[in-house]
């Protein structure tokens, strides 16, 4: 399988519990679905976070997941995707709310960020059943259940 380059910038004060690089590029690479492509991960505070999502997606709190996607200028060749930024308190966060093992957590949000860097959205009820419905087909190929399913098993 041809392999995705993903970058990988740590700037967030904890990381006991971050994915290592190997994980981070499986799950890209599953949710390219054999595209071949760069992407940026940028792993974050909350402040960084609440920034972000203020200044891009008008919400004043920090979120899970953004992803930019890099449109490069007319003429240039570029594999760049796109910029996926993660933060990481959020996801544990998440995670320990929706009784989900933090891994499992990881992988969704990892495959989400790609997704939208592919085109997929949520904005609509039609256009979020479609990217759920994938989400849960990728996941399923690692053996990680419906994350959108009952959450207290």
């Amino acid at each position: 399988m041809p392999e995705c380059c993903i970058s990988v910038q740590r700037v967030c004060h904890d990381d006991t519990s971050l994915p290592n690089q190997s994980q981070l590029q499986q799950w890209c690479q599953l949710a390219l679905e054999g595209s071949i492509a760069d992407i940026n991960i940028r792993l974050v505070d909350p402040s960084e976070s609440q920034q972000l999502n203020h200044l891009y997606r008008h919400n004043n709190k920090p979120t899970n997941v953004l992803a930019f996607v890099f449109e490069p200028p007319e003429g240039i060749d570029d594999n760049l995707l796109g910029d996926i930024i993660i933060c990481p308190a959020v996801v544990t966060q998440e995670a320990q709310t929706q009784h989900k093992p933090l891994e499992h957590h990881w992988a969704h949000m990892v495959i989400h960020g790609v997704l939208h860097l592919r085109g997929f959205d949520h904005t609509c009820d039609i256009q979020a059943q479609e990217m759920e419905q994938k989400e849960i087909q990728l996941l399923a190929q690692i053996d990680i259940p419906n994350p959108y399913g009952d959450t207290d098993e």
